[in-house]
């Protein structure tokens, strides 16, 4: 590895060991809401509907469910509520765009958090 690259590691990996779990955390949820949004076709804009892709939706809902239980112990209230709210909604929306409903506790992330119905 040339000398930049090796700075440039170092570097990533002080600025990573300086963000705190919870910021690191939280940005990845928002990241798995921002991509199930679109796929819940929830974008803004005319082109929403071409973006609608309910089996991508549920994988990340899916994830993002298992995310926010595992580490809403750990997130504290104020983080963990907004987290869960963001979740509900998304899963929310996936039931109102699907034409073949899931069965209660069967949807997306449903796993994780219990029925939203």
């Amino acid at each position: 590895m040339s000398t930049t690259s090796e700075n440039d590691a170092s570097a990533a990996t002080r600025d990573i060991a300086e963000v705190a779990a919870v910021e690191v955390i939280t940005t990845a949820a928002v990241h798995l809401m921002s991509a199930a949004a679109v796929k819940c076709g929830l974008a803004e804009g005319d082109d929403a509907a071409d973006h609608l892709d309910l089996d991508e939706a549920r994988k990340l809902i899916t994830a993002l469910a298992a995310l926010v239980t595992a580490s809403a112990p750990d997130l504290g209230n104020q983080h963990a509520r907004s987290l869960r709210d963001g979740l509900r909604s998304l899963q929310l929306a996936f039931r109102e765009a699907s034409v073949i409903p899931d069965e209660p506790g069967e949807g997306p992330g449903e796993k994780y958090t219990g029925s939203v119905v």
